[in-house]
């Protein structure tokens, strides 16, 4: 079967059930040989207000298409650069963001193509990549990390949360990463992680995200290390500034809403007790997995 064809994709953002991406995604889309049906999930959708100018189609679009096109030898690496750029040109709150039938809408009508070019290494995508949690969720995944992960207006520490795929694979999975200072403080961690290099990184970031989540049922962050409400009038100004906001930069990071910074202090007492927990976490015993490898290895050989 030949590939699909270039998407013809609408104006507009839209809204678009769970129930329908279950019945129309086929095992062609998945594997990026086929369309998904645009007239009939276009019936199923709820069409978001054509006179606010942050649900136009175009300029994500755009970011898509700049994405494929820059990290087409290495896609993972497109993560950090696509995340702070989609939350800065699809502008809204929380409780926005919350609604699948955004995200669904974008990955069915905007770009399958994308979450396929992204997600499709093995050749079917995974169906939580078009509907799926917000850690799965091939455009989801992005705009929440970047939410959760960002200093007020600095994207900063978005790029540092795709160092390690992790970050979004488990940390993002915690209740606790809701509490800022603490995703500041494993993005510190992190941080150290990578431009130390350690061996085994992934492994890291997966004992500290147990050690946190362990340590969050009987600790809590919010007395150990108080955070300051999120100014919600600059958030609504931000967000009102889509009305005529140009498209994000391309080759520097955009700013985000100006809400506020996240208290130093309260990062500096989450990450010293943090690396204490890393320290003490138990690590993946990988020495008896090596060993039956090199055994298999060199039973082939001979």
């Amino acid at each position: 079967m030949s590939p699909a064809t270039a998407v013809d994709y609408p104006d507009v953002l839209g809204l678009l059930s769970d129930a329908a991406v279950t019945k129309h995604l086929s095992r062609g889309i998945q594997s990026g040989q086929e369309n998904p049906p645009v007239a009939a999930l276009r019936r199923a959708a709820v069409m978001l207000p054509e006179n606010e100018p942050r649900w136009r189609v175009g300029p994500v679009r755009a970011l898509v298409d700049e994405a494929m096109n820059r990290f087409e030898d290495r896609r993972s690496r497109a993560d950090a650069w696509l995340a702070p750029r989609l939350h800065a040109t699809l502008r809204m709150t929380r409780a926005e963001a919350a609604d699948p039938r955004l995200w669904n809408y974008l990955a069915m009508l905007v770009a399958p193509d994308y979450v396929v070019w992204r997600h499709g290494a093995d050749g079917v995508t995974r169906a939580a990549r078009f509907s799926g949690s917000h850690f799965l969720q091939a455009f989801a995944r992005l705009w929440w990390a970047a939410e959760l992960f960002r200093n007020g207006a600095d994207y900063q520490p978005v790029t540092s949360a795709f160092a390690y795929q992790d970050v979004v694979n488990s940390v993002m999975r915690l209740d606790v990463i809701d509490h800022r200072p603490t995703a500041a403080a494993i993005i510190r961690i992190v941080e150290r992680l990578d431009s130390e290099q350690v061996k085994n990184g992934s492994d890291q970031i997966n004992a500290l995200s147990r050690a946190v989540n362990t340590a969050g049922s009987t600790l809590i962050f919010d007395v150990l290390a108080p955070d300051v409400p999120a100014d919600s009038d600059a958030l609504r100004d931000w967000i009102a500034d889509s009305a005529h906001m140009p498209e994000v930069p391309w080759d520097r990071l955009p700013d985000g809403p100006a809400d506020g910074a996240v208290p130093r202090d309260s990062v500096d007492a989450l990450a010293s007790l943090f690396e204490k927990l890393l320290a003490e976490a138990p690590r993946r015993d990988r020495s008896k997995k090596a060993e039956a490898n090199s055994a298999t290895a060199s039973s082939t050989a001979d």
